[in-house]
């Protein structure tokens, strides 16, 4: 595979952060070996397949840092609801009663959606066994997509101040969740030419016990493996850790060694300025979900002092129920728009910082910086690119702008990960999205059916 897309804008993301008018990337295999003006590039290699990018924005793939590969399947079917019943009522009780099959088609439609829109690497948390993990990861090795899966750690029920809410179809042993863990880490790690990396995916703080989380911390150094976990989303995770360890949040992970440079600190939305600080002492990231925070009224992540800190913050999308969709487009958006309104400030967050969130930013959260998150020599060709044909795109004054304020994934026109095309002129190559569609209607409906919930607007259906 060996393509030269040219005629296109490049938004490099590299260290000097060119962007290259009627210019052009080259591809080898899975690397990008050469990049610049499109003439330079046409003569220099003659025999390359050319792909016209004409009024096309080529960058890197897309990072999502937060994703639940589940919750595709039931998206929508806890809107408008309060935390605990959102969790309790509609989404643990839906995910506790997925079989193998659901889990599949399930993550299947996801990475649909995620490599339709532009996303060619991802970070999932929280994967259950009885989501079927050898499915999901023949999906990922089938569809092309690079991604860190998280397997689930747990020894406790609880949420925040609520014990024993969870649906007894989510609860998992601890011992059992270790073994499987390290079973998955010793299989699939750098499968798929180093698309698949196996990470611990801890339950929260009040979630988890002191102990979990400290073995958690062990078998990631032991191991090096990476941890995602779901940090101070809401005020009683504060509020629990204070009570119960007479510290801050920051200080607690410090001590029971949570942070490192591996560590994805999701949400962080009632971090303080001494966790600001224990976060960017250990190197650890924040993955920022603006959408889900607001939809689930979680409140605003600190992202501008965060990123005045110099913590590394990436950009997630989170799940079908608190979000609705997994394009990283509109959470660019929605990242740019939100804290503007929040600080009554408009340059605060612009959109430049939030190309950074969704490529290099998320590429160095998952220690791959020196492979993707960026398009220049030697780094591994996942690319995107954008047409910006469309009414919404037009003029393209300002590419950067144009990407982060107008694009959705529905302009996302083609996708290459590792070099191989993934789509093509919006069509996916790699996977069949109308039976996927299809076994996703199917058996949403029928997951709706055994759980006995009923899933409607609040307005009358006749």
């Amino acid at each position: 595979m060996s393509y030269l897309l040219g005629k296109g804008t490049i938004i490099t993301v590299d260290k000097e952060r060119r962007i290259i008018s009627d210019g052009a990337v080259v591809t080898n295999g899975n690397e990008i070996v050469d990049l610049g003006k499109t003439h330079e590039m046409r003569e220099k290699y003659p025999d390359k397949e050319f792909i016209d990018a004409s009024e096309h924005i080529i960058m890197p793939g897309f990072v999502d840092g937060h994703v639940h590969l589940a919750q595709a399947m039931i998206r929508g079917c806890a809107d408008d609801l309060n935390l605990i019943d959102w969790l309790a009522k509609r989404v643990w009780k839906l995910q506790g009663n997925y079989n193998e099959e659901d889990g599949k088609t399930s993550a299947e439609l996801c990475i649909l959606e995620m490599l339709k829109s532009g996303t060619t690497t991802f970070a999932e948390t929280l994967l259950a066994t009885h989501y079927g993990f050898e499915g999901i990861i023949q999906t990922i090795l089938k569809s092309g997509i690079r991604g860190a899966l998280a397997k689930s750690i747990m020894d406790l029920s609880t949420y925040a101040t609520k014990e024993n809410i969870m649906d007894r179809g989510m609860v998992e042993e601890e011992e059992k969740c270790f073994a499987e863990a390290l079973e998955m880490h010793k299989n699939w790690e750098g499968a798929g030419d180093d698309r698949v990396f196996i990470w611990l995916g801890p339950r929260p703080v009040g979630s988890s016990s002191k102990e979990l989380l400290e073995r958690v911390g062990e078998v990631s150094r032991e191991k090096n493996m990476g941890i995602h976990i779901h940090f101070c989303e809401v005020r009683e995770d504060v509020h629990f850790i204070k009570e119960h360890f007479n510290m801050g949040p920051g200080e607690f992970a410090e001590k029971i060694g949570l942070l490192g440079p591996k560590t994805l600190l999701v949400h962080g939305v009632w971090l303080e300025e001494e966790d600001i600080n224990f976060i960017k002492k250990h190197s650890a990231t924040v993955v920022h979900n603006p959408t889900c925070n607001m939809k689930v009224a979680s409140g605003f992540s600190p992202v501008p002092r965060l990123l005045e800190k110099g913590v590394n913050v990436s950009l997630g999308c989170d799940g079908g129920p608190s979000n609705n969709t997994y394009d990283m487009l509109w959470e660019m958006k929605m990242a740019a728009c939100i804290h503007k309104g929040k600080t009554l400030d408009p340059v605060v967050v612009p959109a430049e910082k939030v190309i950074e969130m969704a490529t290099i930013n998320g590429a160095k959260s998952l220690g791959l910086d020196h492979l993707i998150g960026s398009l220049e020599k030697g780094k591994r060709a996942d690319i995107v690119t954008i047409d910006c044909t469309a009414p919404h795109l037009v003029p393209d004054l300002n590419p950067v702008s144009t990407v982060v304020y107008a694009a959705n994934g529905q302009d996302i026109n083609h996708v290459l990960v590792n070099g191989q095309m993934i789509v093509k002129q919006g069509e996916i190559l790699t996977m069949d999205e109308e039976e996927i569609l299809y076994k996703a209607r199917i058996q949403s409906g029928n997951l709706l059916e055994r759980t006995n919930l009923d899933v409607k607007s609040f307005w009358p259906t006749i």
